[in-house]
């Protein structure tokens, strides 16, 4: 054939370019062979919305921005245009959301469903965002742009806090009361190295002699133990227990009035008779000491006192 050449090499340029296109939609993340809806959303400030950003329904990625276009005669001026996934219906009242996606900054969009009446039934076409159509939108702020404004103020606290340390601190510092601590400290120190070195000494001296007096005392009680132990105690109790029971006796005997002591104690007229004859004797020796010559007499010539 006359151009059989020149249709191979434009087939193959036709599958080049196709392939290009299908593959540079894959490495975007567009899928050329599912049906997608589009739809559009206009906001103030996209905060670094980019196109082939997410698209995602309750944490589900359903679509992607597809592109985004300005405008900046109109107060919002960014207009966003998304495509999902066409089995996908899209109740009145969802919002375009634009969202933080991580920690790192990325923006994505995020679809808000309204909350559905439970007992409702079928949803009709007209209750349906039909394919086209703007979403109303709202912005999400992040994690850390919601804490920025938090964080910001308590780090000023913060550096309030620790300005104030550290001039309480550089007041001290320069005052007396750190010199008079550290001398105190060094003080303390030198009396604790006195301490320590008289501790060290009786410790080298007392307390070997200690050692030794309490050795020779736990030997002499060792020896009290065996000698107590060597003992006839039984013996001994049994004595004691012999002369316990003569003295319980002898108690009895003066309790009951018998024998010599008992009679002394209980019979009054004993005691009577002693008492008259300790009397008399009394008497007898007073007569004695006034009238000696009554009872002895050494007169050769004399008469005889009457």
């Amino acid at each position: 054939m006359k151009y059989a050449r020149e249709i191979k090499v434009g087939l193959l340029a036709t599958i080049c370019l196709f392939l290009l296109f299908f593959g540079f939609n894959f490495l975007k993340g567009v899928n050329i062979f599912s049906p997608t809806n589009s739809y559009h959303g206009r906001f103030y400030n996209l905060h670094g919305l980019e196109e082939q950003a997410a698209v995602s329904i309750r944490g589900h990625k359903v679509g992607q921005v597809d592109a985004i276009r300005y405008d900046f005669t109109q107060d919002s001026a960014f207009t966003v245009d998304i495509s999902i996934h066409t089995d996908i219906a899209l109740p009145q009242g969802t919002q375009m959301a634009l969202v933080a996606d991580g920690l790192l900054g990325s923006m994505a969009i995020e679809l808000i469903l309204p909350e559905m009446t439970e007992g409702k039934g079928q949803t009709e076409p007209s209750d349906l965002v039909a394919h086209g159509n703007y979403l109303p939108t709202v912005y999400v702020p992040g994690l850390m742009e919601s804490l920025q404004g938090e964080l910001i103020v308590k780090i000023a606290n913060a550096v309030e806090n620790i300005d104030s340390l550290v001039a309480q601190v550089k007041t001290q510092l320069d005052g007396d009361h750190l010199k008079a601590s550290l001398a105190n400290v060094e003080r303390i120190s030198a009396d604790l190295t006195g301490v320590s070195a008289e501790l060290k000494g009786l410790m080298a001296t007392r307390v070997p002699t200690i050692m030794n007096n309490a050795d020779t005392a736990v030997a002499n009680l060792n020896i009290i133990m065996a000698d107590l132990k060597d003992a006839n105690l039984k013996a001994t109790v049994a004595r004691v227990d012999t002369a316990v029971n003569g003295v319980n006796a002898l108690i009895a005997d003066v309790r009951s009035g018998e024998g010599t002591l008992g009679q002394l104690m209980y019979n009054k007229s004993l005691y009577n008779h002693i008492d008259a004859a300790v009397l008399s004797a009394d008497s007898l020796l007073t007569d004695l000491k006034a009238h000696p010559k009554r009872y002895v007499h050494f007169s050769v010539f004399g008469k005889k006192d009457k």
